[in-house]
């Protein structure tokens, strides 16, 4: 499960204005590279909308099904907002509407090959019962 927590205003090329909603998921205990103890966090990701401001600000609390992935990408600069350290980072997070470990039960792919018997559909548009 994802959490709405946010909603920011973007702006397009054409200068016209849409909405983000910022998901956060569940927590995450992470062992430091530097200490080696446990912290909590969380990963987020923003989602684009169609939604106007009001409406972001009405589903900030609201929990959605899926989960947030770590997703490889053309490397950019990110600095990083305690130390003001530039590392440069190959991945993002991006909203997934699966659960972690769970088969997608929206999207199913069916294989084999279906017979039928010509004879059970109706030809003329009447339904007739016929004795075998």
């Amino acid at each position: 499960m994802v959490t709405i927590i946010n909603y920011k205003q973007r702006q397009k090329e054409d200068g016209s204005t849409f909405y983000v909603l910022e998901v956060q998921g569940g927590i995450e205990m992470v062992m430091s590279q530097t200490t080696n103890q446990f912290y909590a966090t969380s990963k987020k990701a923003s989602i684009t909308s169609t939604f106007d401001e009001l409406t972001c600000q009405a589903l900030i609390g609201t929990q959605m099904q899926g989960s947030i992935i770590k997703q490889e990408c053309e490397p950019y600069e990110y600095t990083v907002k305690d130390t003001g350290e530039v590392i440069m980072l190959h991945h993002t997070f991006v909203y997934s509407p699966q659960e972690p470990g769970k088969e997608n039960t929206t999207i199913r792919q069916i294989s084999g090959s279906f017979a039928t018997d010509m004879e059970s559909f109706s030809r003329n548009g009447k339904h007739v019962l016929t004795e075998a």
